[in-house]
């Protein structure tokens, strides 16, 4: 069925999935295109904070001048998670870490070469207050790679973040389902869908990891290359995926060398440099689902808008 009968123009992207022709209404959530930010909370990166990666660098924590420079090249996004809804960002990509003797022992933040001065159960509570005014639209929240949860505390932290979670979103949580829809979400009420990569099968939930792919690289051609042969040859099927525009520094030595080489650029404006190009590549793949596409500097070049238009670009199958 044509997207185009009964279609009807997104005016706010505060409110977006909610203005969605109805033809869109009972399309599973894994066919429609839906803006994701990666390292989301990369703006409230701490300088004061140790410096937890790339790891040729650790040593090098006490030292403000490699702080800062970690801290240009390792923030990707410019707004608030606030502001990121209220522009129309609907996935988010939180990275979880536990800062080595915090005398909480169940203290977490979020982290991209830092550690960010506000902690994971504070966002997670503007999440949850945006989340209740806005009821019709449904939030993809991905929390991953938990550095700092040392064998001896790991199954604690997990425990502890995973019921704080389950309390605080409460009746909101979409549980796990083959094919949740727009409709099948607001008749339930059930509008917040949390992905967590470690196991928690017993928790109903608590969703596992969602694919996510990308070009590692700091070159727009090959980004561009390594998605156009996901969408052709590994697309999942039945599943959430992402397609992250994100440039990708070297993770080994030669990150300095690429720095060093550029001590008056920073990665936010490589990335609005580069941006423009890869949403061109994005308005061109119109016709195939991309699922979540994530990027950086989310609120920048109409991102949201490219991303929310695909829904109605294409003919969708229902």
């Amino acid at each position: 069925m044509s997207a185009e009968k009964g279609k009807r123009e997104v005016t706010s992207y505060c409110d977006w999935m909610s203005q969605l022709p109805p033809d869109l209404h009972n399309v599973p959530l894994f066919n429609l295109s839906i803006p994701g930010s990666h390292d989301s909370m990369s703006y409230d990166l701490d300088i004061n904070s140790s410096i937890i990666e790339p790891d040729g660098l650790k040593r090098l924590s006490k030292i403000y001048c490699a702080r800062k420079i970690v801290h240009k090249w390792a923030m990707t996004q410019e707004e608030t998670i606030a502001k990121q809804l209220d522009a129309g960002v609907r996935y988010f990509d939180l990275r979880v870490a536990r800062k080595a003797h915090d005398s909480d022992p169940t203290r977490l933040f979020f982290y991209h070469g830092l550690y960010t001065r506000t902690d994971v159960e504070t966002v997670l509570r503007v999440i949850d207050e945006w989340a209740e005014r806005h009821r019709r639209e449904i939030l993809v929240l991905a929390l991953s790679h938990f550095k700092g949860f040392d064998e001896h505390i790991e199954e604690r932290l997990h425990c502890h973040l995973i019921g704080f979670i389950i309390t605080l979103f409460g009746a909101k949580l979409r549980k796990r389902e083959p094919f949740p829809t727009l409709k099948s979400c607001w008749d339930k009420g059930t509008h917040v869908i949390v992905s967590y990569d470690y196991p928690a099968n017993q928790h109903p939930e608590i969703w596992s990891k969602i694919p996510y792919y990308y070009g590692n690289s700091m070159d727009t051609t090959k980004v561009e290359s390594e998605l156009r042969q996901v969408l052709e040859t590994k697309r999942p099927a039945h599943c959430f995926f992402v397609c992250g525009l994100n440039l990708t520094l070297p993770e080994d030595a030669r990150i300095l060398k690429y720095v060093l080489l550029r001590l008056c650029d920073n990665l936010v404006n490589v990335i609005g440099r580069s941006l423009p190009r890869l949403l061109q590549w994005v308005k061109q793949q119109a016709g195939t689902t991309m699922n979540i596409v994530a990027s950086d500097v989310v609120t920048r070049d109409d991102f949201v808008a490219t991303i929310v238009k695909l829904n109605t670009s294409r003919c969708v199958k229902t």
